[in-house]
């Protein structure tokens, strides 16, 4: 039976608002920045093997991610389950809850994982791998490596989610910290081995790393051992998150019996899940049709566009950070029967969003053209800043309407209507702006400029749509009943 509020669980039904959002959104942000270190160690041990691995490295992330959005969606169902029955007081609920979306989110891993290491030749040669280079060997090695080790990814996604839900978003975090240090100090060991070991040699170790070639030969796992750093990382994570619920010290608290699946509770898993996968995946999907029209303009184009969606998906953290803050409060107070408690939040979130990014598109404006430079040199790199710089110029005037959109697609997760977050992302991320964009290039001959006025356009109108059916309030109903209290029987006396 879940215990108390939990060491780290933040109130989120009685009091001020702004608080506990930021307590809640704080923590993600930095979680999710620390998912952009793990890749970036990855890519940086990797560039050390040379052109080939870095774009192995590429093609295999193209596929991976796009299975990891598939199967996270899943895992928003458990935050907004334990979220509402929180909410709702039905604690004695929480834990079976818990324990059956685990044990389908992994049931559910285990199936991509074996279905994707059978696919992989398959998916990377129809995403324009071409089979027998060392570039398409190496691909091969990689995306299967990492998807014999999805359970282990999403037994760590789904703790995170449990405990979102929960109130609790620190305890995540300082797992994910643990995973990016193990991740960083394996890399180098497991990639390069120990005859080209820079982590050595940049700490003086270089007789200690001669040492350790002559008694083991061990030449490194190339770019498969990034995949094995991941895995080993991120399984850590996951034993560690597993052991935690089930000793019930971060509030929820899980037996054996949580894990046996009930059709009730798999039936409310799906209705919230898979529209949530569909939405989630929507995201991927949009930005590589997007790329299909830019390459339309040329190479140079492609790499402009790169940049600044890199930019872009960092700029927008805090938002999405909020975003999933506002799950969790959306679903509690819901749960607790406070629709106007959570539209409030939704408010304050969207308030605090467009005031940072406002802050943000600014500096990015006036700032364009060096921001691009950062991430490219060389003899085309003119070309490639200045197109990048009008997509930041462009694009970045609607950070904060694209922020917004992030914080209300936020709410209507965590209210369970992940249907209508599902037909947002898809009519805001693909119907608004990929047919737009294609007219501008094709029939008005604009570049890759008309793609840039395409994506803004689509970042206003796709906010102003969801942001109208937000304000008709229909999407607070919720997916959780409150447990009423037992009837009492009359005295005799009565």
């Amino acid at each position: 039976m879940s215990g108390g509020a939990g060491p780290r669980a933040v109130n989120v039904t009685d009091g001020a608002l702004l608080k506990p959002l930021f307590v809640l959104s704080i923590p993600i942000v930095v979680t999710n920045m620390l998912q952009v270190a793990y890749n970036l160690a990855d890519t940086f041990w990797v560039g050390r093997l040379g052109g080939a691995a870095v774009s192995a490295l590429s093609f295999s992330w193209a596929i991976v991610f796009l299975i990891i959005t598939l199967a996270a969606g899943f895992t928003v169902a458990g935050t907004v389950l334990v979220a509402q029955n929180k909410g709702a007081g039905n604690l004695d609920r929480i834990d079976a809850v818990a324990g059956q979306t685990i044990a389908f989110v992994v049931a559910l891993s285990v199936i991509f994982s074996v279905v994707g290491y059978a696919l992989a030749p398959w998916l990377l040669r129809l995403i324009g791998a071409t089979p027998g280079t060392e570039v398409f060997a190496l691909s091969v090695s990689y995306t299967r490596t990492m998807f014999l080790g999805i359970p282990f990814i999403f037994g760590f996604f789904i703790f995170q989610s449990l405990l979102q839900g929960w109130g609790d978003t620190r305890t995540p975090l300082y797992l994910m910290l643990l995973g990016v240090v193990l991740n960083v100090v394996i890399d180098p060991f497991l990639i390069l081995g120990f005859q080209d070991n820079l982590a050595l040699e940049a700490a003086g170790l270089t007789a200690l790393q001669s040492d350790l070639y002559a008694a083991t030969g061990f030449d490194g796992f190339g770019v498969q051992g990034a995949a094995i750093a991941t895995i080993a990382s991120r399984g850590v994570g996951a034993v560690i998150a597993i052991g935690l619920l089930l000793s019930g010290r971060v509030g929820i608290h899980l037996a054996p019996r949580d894990f046996l699946l009930t059709r009730e509770t798999v039936r409310k898993i799906v209705r919230i899940g898979a529209p949530a996968s569909v939405e989630m995946s929507t995201q991927s999907l949009g930005v590589t049709v997007v790329t299909a029209l830019v390459a339309l303009a040329g190479a140079e184009a492609v790499a402009a566009f790169g940049i600044g969606t890199r930019v872009t998906s960092l700029v927008v953290l805090p938002a999405l950070g909020l975003a999933r803050g506002t799950e969790t409060v959306v679903g509690q107070n819901l749960g607790a029967r406070q629709p106007e408690r959570a539209k409030r939040a939704v408010f304050a979130s969207s308030a605090v969003t467009a005031a940072v990014l406002l802050a943000v598109s600014a500096a990015v404006y006036l700032n364009a053209a060096a921001i691009v430079g950062v991430f490219i040199t060389g003899a085309e790199a003119a070309s490639v800043i200045a197109t990048g710089a009008d997509y930041l110029r462009i694009v970045g005037l609607t950070y904060v309407f694209l922020g917004v959109f992030h914080v209300v697609q936020g709410a209507y997760r965590g209210s369970g209507s992940t249907r209508v977050a599902m037909v947002f992302g898809i009519v805001g991320l693909i119907i608004l702006r990929i047919p737009p964009a294609y007219a501008l290039v094709v029939w008005f001959d604009l570049g890759a400029t008309g793609v840039w006025y395409g994506i803004a356009a689509a970042n206003v109108l796709m906010v102003l749509l969801s942001g109208a059916y937000f304000l008709r309030g229909t999407w607070t109903d919720g997916v959780v009943e409150r447990e009423r209290p037992p009837r009492r029987i009359p005295a005799a006396d009565d």
